[in-house]
């Protein structure tokens, strides 16, 4: 099997995977291109598609994994950039919410995740619980929700509602959710691309971060158009049909790192 038959299809997933643990578009990036340049050293995978994308996850998360090669590099670097990352989330164990990104987002088994983490199963396991009782503990926050189809809009509503946050509006159009937030600013945006009178998801996000500064997770059936390599592109995606717990996962992550972001805001002005 070529390299790029065999990892071309995993790309964006690999790249989402990266940009929601890392919260961050550079540094995300920066991993993934990291971990192309290593499987060009070893000349590539070996196997069928499924052992394609499990040793391609495997071998970024040796490499996400890995502080000194992070040390070593120079302030102008890929890798710098995924040092201050990594020094971002000192606060708290990143390998819980690692472990529950693969199972709830990227869909693998447990098993699966035992192997590229090189730990036992039940390992595993315990680390999808922890992760689950971290997200019950993140803080509460206003929610707008842009979705034209109601009964997706209730199933988000509901999950949002299930982790103990509020909904602020369900906005479907352009129009609505711009309203909403001049009446009141949220700290969380869900946001569908395509929307019911035709406009566009991305241009209401666009316009409500003139207004305010807020995490945004997109909602889209067609992930393939966001994730182009062209900038500006999504930190956190969620692809249609979507699963609970994987709405769940990125919310978890979405707050996490824009907390984090405010905490060290208000560090560095004391």
């Amino acid at each position: 099997m070529s390299l790029s038959s065999a990892i071309g299809p995993q790309l964006p997933y690999l790249r989402r995977f990266a940009r929601a643990l890392t919260g961050n578009q550079a540094s995300g990036d920066a991993y993934a291109v990291a971990t192309l340049e290593a499987l060009i050293e070893q000349d590539g995978l070996d196997g069928n598609e499924a052992d394609a994308r499990q040793m391609l996850f495997k071998l970024f998360l040796k490499i996400w994994g890995s502080v000194s090669l992070n040390q070593a590099a120079d302030d102008d670097t890929p890798m710098s950039i995924i040092g201050a990352a990594d020094r971002s989330l000192e606060a708290i164990t990143p390998m819980p919410r690692v472990v529950f990104l693969l199972r709830t987002v990227e869909g693998f088994t447990n098993e699966a995740i035992a192997d590229m983490l090189d730990e036992p199963v039940f390992e595993i396991e315990m680390l999808i619980d922890k992760a689950g009782r971290e997200i019950a503990a993140q803080l509460t926050t206003d929610v707008l929700i842009i979705e034209d189809e109601p009964i997706i809009a209730m199933d988000l509503e509901t999950i949002v509602q299930d982790l103990g946050h509020k909904v602020l509006d369900v906005a479907r159009t352009h129009q609505e959710a711009v309203r909403a937030i001049l009446e009141h600013s949220p700290g969380l945006v869900l946001a569908d691309i395509h929307l019911a009178d035709g406009s566009s998801g991305l241009d209401a996000v666009n316009e409500i971060l003139t207004r305010c500064d807020v995490p945004v997770i997109f909602i889209t059936a067609y992930p393939e158009r966001l994730l182009t390599g062209e900038r500006p592109e999504p930190a956190f995606l969620i692809t249609k049909p979507f699963r609970t717990e994987t709405v769940k996962a990125i919310i978890s992550q979405a707050l996490f790192f824009d907390r984090r972001a405010s905490l060290t805001s208000q560090s560095t002005a004391h």
